[in-house]
């Protein structure tokens, strides 16, 4: 009704004004002419035919209009009134009747004690929608306007209420926002929500903090439709006793967790992304430079970090049955050691990360980071949890690679398919051994070669048949030159391999319970199992969320001398895309390299600000007998230069670790500076020394007559001459004479 005004309002005085206009033209023409003319003169007024009006006639038709429209919006706006004011009548006559003191303590709820608050169930609902109800006898006696009805239901809300909610006799459930379906059947269709309470469960427990909590409202055994309001339902610890037999309301659950799992710490002043060597290496130095230094690794792994190379070399070699499970094995010198870096008392754990009094290192196990928020310095978990942090570490590694042809397969081949980098892989893959007749090793490089030699000691044993097939010339063809390659591939061969070589896979099927390996040429395999050791893919998920940059032709995460990718984000390990000052730009797949750059990252985590200098090494063993050091870029398509000598009993992997006491030969290095190394001038290298058999020597790899890799076949503890030599980075007449500086001539 009040629109209508308005509008009316606004209309008449144009309608108005075209009135007297009109009229006020008609007069002074009368007056002008002395007789009474048309209320419009046709020669001004009117753009038509003479006679027309019909300027006229266009006001008259807007007026008119104008009119009826009110008209009719007034007459909508009047019924809508009346079947709202119905509505709300029904509604109201459908709630039991209030006490004449009702209206008073509601509204002084706020000022009153808790006992003079009046009952939840006596407040109006403001914003409910209609219901369809039985007529009510008695008329409602509440007056408040819907206002004030919803400042009174919000102060209630807020209040602490002691007394138990009175049953009352009720036609109609009222069931709030908060509870999705009414737990009681009911003549109501649908149930009566009230928008205005969006508070959540969350909250009950703030309820329940007071004197007395609320009892809970339940179903009563001679009335059939209890009043329920959801926000005072309790905690299922806080029914009462004599509430236990009845059916209490249920609570709503929220829609997000806002609390992080409870193993979860918040905040990590130290977070390393990766559980592998590197992770493990940057938390040893951060804590060596900060004692106090509170760490925590997250891994998507279920173990605590540990070293790889074991899982390829010494493992197979294990004489312990339960060297599986304890994943203890005993190195080539006879001592005994653990695959892990620390027994698990060396670690806190990551609830108590924030309460020890010294800090220490947490690892969280069996979690994935799954996005970075680098401007807000927070990660968010597989499981949903955040954790902020300070400092951050990515080593996340890499995953095995697969043949698009495997990939393309079927889950039947796949099934039968081991990508080999985990300890589950390696406890996945010895079972197979002992189960199957045939196992197919895709792949000539060091962790195909290494799983080759391991199956194939054990191949006489247990009557397995081992196959392995690479492109190829020769095993190890990338990185050994060819003569090299060709003597490394007999050997293997000795070990009970059988060994194809120019082979290239062209699709692989399940056919009768085998698996049948087609080969470009057309040549056709037939095994139980096959192991893809074909190289790694550097672990890059977070690039997106995290805005880091990728390297598009090393691939990894794209970082400075320091190891920073951001001001405080650093990488190492697989995942870094370092440039060497030496070598130009690289990413090196290496557990000595891996040790290095956690080292170093570590470090600079701290404040060191230490570029990245060192020169990474690499060693490979082909069983006790036969195994190699190598640093730098060792390409078999660079031209190379080999002095060898006669091996001794001495100059095997066995030896060298009697001689340094472990295995994991990058953690025996020491960082002596090797002695000065004469420049000599240019000249052609001297020709390779054809041997049948090559027992030990060193292989200098050259790009424009300067070293810039060099492998020590059977010769060991001499990485840091090698380092040296490399780093120099000087042109050598005859290296034969450098050849002289790892001492290979000696007995």
């Amino acid at each position: 009704m009040f629109k209508c005004k308005t509008v009316w309002n606004k209309l008449a005085p144009l309608a108005r004004a075209s009135s007297m206009l009109c009229l006020q033209n008609a007069r002074k023409s009368a007056l002008r002419h002395g007789r009474r003319l048309e209320m419009v003169q046709k020669a001004q007024m009117s753009s038509g035919p003479a006679g027309g009006g019909g300027e006229n006639t266009l006001y008259y038709v807007l007026i008119g209009a104008t009119c009826l429209g009110a008209g009719v919006y007034a007459y909508r706006t009047v019924s809508g009134d009346k079947e709202r004011y119905n509505e709300r009548m029904i509604e109201i006559a459908s709630r039991p009747k209030q006490e004449p003191q009702a209206a008073e303590a509601v509204a002084e709820v706020g000022a009153e004690s808790k006992e003079d608050a009046a009952p939840l169930e006596s407040i109006p609902e403001p914003s409910l929608e209609p219901v369809k109800s039985e007529p009510v006898a008695e008329e409602p006696t509440l007056t408040e306007p819907p206002a004030e009805e919803l400042l009174v239901t919000e102060a209630v809300v807020e209040s602490t209420e002691t007394e138990p909610v009175a049953e009352a006799p009720v036609t109609e459930p009222i069931v709030e926002a908060s509870i999705p379906e009414p737990t009681v059947e009911s003549p109501i269709r649908e149930p009566v929500v009230e928008a205005s309470v969006t508070e959540p469960v969350a909250e009950a427990p703030a309820v329940a903090q007071s004197e007395e909590p609320l009892a809970p409202v339940v179903e009563s055994e001679t009335e059939p439709t209890p009043v329920i309001i959801a926000e005072h339902v309790p905690e299922a610890s806080s029914v009462s006793e004599s509430a236990a037999d009845s059916k209490a309301a249920p609570a709503a659950e929220p829609v997000e967790p806002t609390a992080a799992p409870s193993d979860v710490p918040e905040h990590a002043p130290y977070l390393l992304i990766g559980g592998g060597t590197a992770s493990f290496a940057a938390a040893r130095s951060i804590r060596a430079r900060d004692p106090g230094a509170r760490v925590l690794i997250v891994t998507e792994e279920s173990d605590l970090p540990y070293m790889r190379p074991p899982l390829s070399k010494e493992l197979w070699f294990s004489d312990d049955p339960k060297a599986i499970e304890t994943l203890r094995f005993k190195q080539w010198n006879g001592k005994e050691r653990s695959i892990y870096f620390q027994p698990p008392s060396f670690y806190v754990s990551p609830t108590d990360l924030d309460k020890v009094e010294n800090g220490g290192v947490a690892v969280l196990t069996g979690r994935k980071v799954v996005h970075m928020d680098v401007r807000g310095n927070k990660v968010k978990l597989s499981d949903g949890a955040e954790i902020s942090y300070e400092k951050c570490l990515i080593a996340t590694g890499g995953v095995p690679r697969n043949l698009q042809v495997i990939d393309r397969a079927g889950e039947e081949v796949m099934k039968r398919t081991t990508l080999f980098r985990k300890i589950e892989d390696f406890r996945s893959l010895e079972k197979m051994s002992r189960e199957v007749k045939s196992i197919t090793i895709i792949g000539g490089g060091f962790l195909g070669s290494e799983l080759a030699c391991a199956l194939g000691r054990r191949s006489t044993d247990v009557g397995l048949e081992v196959i392995q097939m690479f492109p190829e010339k020769g095993n190890m063809g990338k990185v050994l030159p060819e003569y090299l390659s060709n003597w490394t591939t007999e050997k293997v061969r000795k070990e009970g391999v059988s060994v194809i070589t120019d082979a290239v896979v062209k699709n692989v099927t399940y056919k009768n319970d085998k698996l049948e390996i087609k080969l470009k040429d057309g040549r056709l395999f037939k095994t139980d199992h096959i192991v893809a050791a074909v190289g790694l893919e550097p672990s890059m998920e977070l690039a997106k969320s995290a805005g880091l940059e990728v390297d598009s032709d090393f691939g990894g995460y794209r970082v400075n001398a320091e190891l920073q990718a951001r001001s405080n984000i650093w990488v190492a390990g697989d995942a870094a895309c370092f440039y060497d000052i030496n070598l130009g730009r690289r990413r090196v797949e290496h557990h000595d390299h891996a040790v290095v750059s956690g080292r170093l990252a570590g470090e600079n985590m701290t404040g060191a600000s230490k570029p990245y200098w060192h020169q990474s090494m690499f060693w490979s063993d082909l069983g006790p007998d036969v195994g190699y050091e190598a640093i730098g870029i060792v390409d078999s398509s660079l031209p190379t230069v080999g002095v060898f000598a006669k091996a001794t009993a001495k100059d095997t992997p066995k030896a060298a670790t009697e001689q340094s006491g472990t295995g994991i030969r990058s953690e025996s290095e020491t960082e002596a500076v090797a002695g000065a190394l004469k420049a000599e001038t240019t000249a052609t290298p001297p020709p390779i020394q054809q041997e049948e058999d090559y027992g030990k020597g060193v292989i200098f790899y050259l790009r424009d007559q300067v070293v810039v890799g060099i492998v020590l076949w059977n010769v060991f503890n001499r990485m840091p001459i090698a380092r040296k030599i490399i780093k120099d980075g000087e042109q050598h007449a005859d290296l034969n004479e450098v050849a002289k500086l790892f001492n290979i001539h000696e007995d």
